[in-house]
């Protein structure tokens, strides 16, 4: 029986449900859920473990698409999430709890001079952008090809996505896409005077998949956006207290102008937030009147997702999580490698912190943290291999981002991973078996 074969049998009712969902809503669901043949449905998670409609147990590596450190359903952040539910879903007030929220990512993150709050990582994206096109009075952004920073128009350029569709040529035009390399970003500084800003994931594009292959590559950021007065913003909402519960400008002392975030910050609650300088940040203030910046947002700060937050943000300050997952993944990245080694597949693994990504049918001679492969050769591997080994993966139960990656929590466990290399031996002997792979 071939993994797909496999896969419809063991996830019949995901299949069930999935063709109930494509009648009501486009590809059946998120984007990102999209997985062929069929996505899983899942109705319960508690831990690292998520149940799906069939009863099947799976190991969650996607842990909320990177929001969830502290697992599923951490029991110090239902409580309060709970509590707040009981007492007021959306007051249409402010809400102490949103000071609260706002002052624990000033305690963590060095930059955070102020914080606004937003419904998610695209706002808050989108709204670091118009800060620095306000403050600066300059009309271009410039970003780094595969660096992922949300949806909307200004960011989708360069993405990696179907980025032109529906977005007008003049919007597209004001995001500058260069290459991941510091000549190009110091080239087109020196040649323009319309740069607002630079934004960036400060671990590379896309979570990590493409790492950044200069050790310096962040702080000569920093050194040219200082020197050419460009503001530097810092895309943190994947890797905002992961890479350390101070994100990653304090595990590489880099202080941006600007940073944003979203997935831990709001506790796996939606949300997100803007934090920066206080006098780029003040254009928010309603004291401007018609020269502020506007920003509304029904949902913004909403009294749940700043329980939810604020009790996450807590517990990071209070708990060794960051040094936790980071071991995990140690553990993790060597068993990967000796399930490589073992059935004889070319490929390799690599990860910063807890982010641990594989490829298949490469060779890097690379330590695991900074992969030095070309991007070109990343995204053949990822596109070739992905699908099916995210299939694979699943029917020996665990769930892993895209086929491509793995995201670890502080609550996975030694016995969780060993079980999972060995999850991954099964699954490379099952493509290869099928002459996906050599």
């Amino acid at each position: 029986m071939s993994i797909f074969e496999t896969y419809s049998n063991k996830f019949a009712k995901s299949l069930e449900a999935y063709q109930r969902a494509i009648r009501a809503i486009p590809t059946g669901g998120h984007l990102s859920r999209d997985v062929k043949p069929f996505p899983v449905s899942v109705y319960k998670a508690n831990g690292i473990i998520k149940t799906d409609l069939d009863g099947n147990e799976l190991i969650d590596y996607m842990v909320g698409f990177g929001a969830l450190i502290l697992g599923n359903s951490h029991p110090e952040v239902t409580e309060q999430v709970a509590k707040q539910v009981a007492s007021g879903t959306h007051m249409g007030t402010l809400n102490p709890l949103e000071t609260e929220w706002a002052e624990m990512i000033k305690k963590l993150i060095p930059s955070a001079e102020r914080v606004r709050f937003t419904g998610t990582g695209t706002e808050s994206t989108l709204l670091a952008m118009r800060l620095a096109r306000a403050y600066t009075e300059k009309n271009k952004i410039v970003k780094f090809r595969e660096h992922f920073h949300g949806w909307h128009d200004y960011a989708s350029p360069g993405a990696g996505i179907t980025e032109q569709t529906g977005i007008p040529q003049d919007t597209l035009s004001s995001t500058l896409v260069i290459e991941p390399e510091i000549n190009a970003l110091k080239q087109t500084l020196e040649t323009r005077n319309d740069i607002a800003a630079v934004i960036l994931e400060p671990t590379g594009g896309h979570w990590a998949q493409y790492p950044l292959q200069n050790p310096y590559f962040l702080s000569n950021i920093r050194d040219l956006t200082k020197k050419h007065n460009v503001l530097m913003i810092m895309d943190e909402v994947i890797c905002g207290f992961r890479i350390s519960k101070g994100g990653a400008q304090s595990k590489f002392s880099i202080m941006p102008d600007l940073t944003t975030m979203a997935k831990i910050v709001s506790g796996g609650m939606p949300g997100g937030a803007v934090a920066g300088r206080a006098d780029i940040m003040e254009l928010l203030s309603f004291d401007l009147e018609s020269d502020r910046v506007d920003h509304h947002g029904t949902y913004n700060a909403n009294p749940v997702s700043a329980a939810a937050g604020t009790a996450t943000l807590k517990i990071i300050d209070r708990d060794p999580i960051n040094e936790r997952a980071d071991e995990l993944a140690v553990r993790l990245k060597s068993g990967l490698n000796e399930q490589l080694t073992k059935y004889e597949v070319e490929g390799h693994v690599h990860g910063t912190s807890s982010i641990v990504h594989i490829l298949l049918d490469v060779e890097c001679s690379c330590d695991g943290n900074m992969c030095t492969l070309d991007h070109s050769e990343i995204t053949r591997s990822a596109k070739k291999y992905g699908p099916s080994m995210k299939i694979a993966m699943l029917n020996e139960g665990v769930d892993m981002m895209g086929g491509i990656g793995f995201l670890l929590s502080a609550v996975h466990d030694e016995n969780i991973i060993d079980s999972t290399t060995e999850s991954f031996g099964r699954a490379l002997k099952a493509i290869r078996d099928e002459g996906i792979i050599n």
